[in-house]
């Protein structure tokens, strides 16, 4: 695994979330699970949603869920969230879990592989504006 002695640089580390496209939740051991397979030094994890049963990974448009994300952190390790995220959820998503950061891709595309100007500034408008909320008060 990638740590900041092997690559002299900080590491981040991806962890696919697995999880049920029907219930849109991840097994209860999740969490555990993870922490204990966290055995190096990651700047942050980044969490990515992926779906039971499925080889592929990543641009699923399916969120994990987002408890899972809060309770690393309340662990303290920083989380980046991806995983299903657009400019509808992104601020419910910074609002609610307040990550470190976060990852889109298939949420700002206008079609497979094509981003979409005004959906890639709407996003990065709303996840400002909702961290810039998330942080009164501290």
């Amino acid at each position: 695994a990638a740590n900041v002695a092997k690559c002299h640089a900080p590491a981040i580390r991806v962890v696919d979330i697995e999880t049920d496209p029907a219930t849109g939740k991840a097994s209860k051991d999740a969490v555990d699970t993870l922490l204990k397979s966290v055995t190096t030094d990651p700047l942050a994890i980044l969490l990515d949603t992926s779906i039971k049963g499925s080889k592929e990974g990543g641009g699923t448009g399916v969120t994990f869920d987002w408890s899972i994300a809060q309770q690393l952190q309340d662990q303290g390790l920083p989380v980046i969230i991806a995983g299903g995220l657009s400019v509808d959820n992104i601020k419910d998503a910074v609002g609610t879990i307040r990550p470190w950061g976060v990852d889109v891709s298939s949420g700002v595309e206008a079609s497979p592989g094509k981003k979409d100007t005004p959906k890639v500034e709407a996003f990065v408008k709303n996840a400002r504006d909702a961290a810039i909320e998330a942080s009164k008060g501290f």
